[in-house]
């Protein structure tokens, strides 16, 4: 059975950090683009950073604050988030795919996703 199981959420004041981390059984992460999106109320589900070998692509947003790291021999992939905003507040969710490197922000182009983990930015 394929499966995603992310952890590490949690509140959060504003400036502060947090290291999300996804397990992935059923499949091996190495043969795999794996991704970060998030999802905030009312809103688009958004990429935040994805990793295909050794390309990464990451949201606007979100550039030089996080980073996607990836221990293949764990089978894990993590996301390092520094100086949190409130806008950073969203449930993320882990996904596994194929995508192309030219399109590892697609979000229709990753097939296995995990339930989410919700990330509450606030003081």
């Amino acid at each position: 059975q394929v499966q995603l199981v992310e952890s590490g959420g949690g509140l959060v004041q504003p400036g502060g950090s947090l290291r999300l981390s996804c397990a992935a059984s059923g499949l091996r992460t190495i043969n795999y683009a794996m991704a970060w999106f998030r999802q905030a109320p009312g809103k688009e589900r958004e990429i935040v950073a994805a990793s295909k070998m050794s390309s990464t692509v990451y949201a606007e947003s979100v550039k030089g604050r996080f980073t996607i790291s990836r221990e293949n021999a764990k089978n894990t992939v993590y996301l390092q988030m520094s100086s949190l905003k409130e806008e950073d507040t969203a449930v993320y969710y882990c996904a596994a795919g194929s995508p192309p490197t030219s399109a590892l922000s697609r979000r229709d182009l990753y097939k296995v996703w995990g339930q989410g983990t919700q990330v509450t930015v606030s003081s």
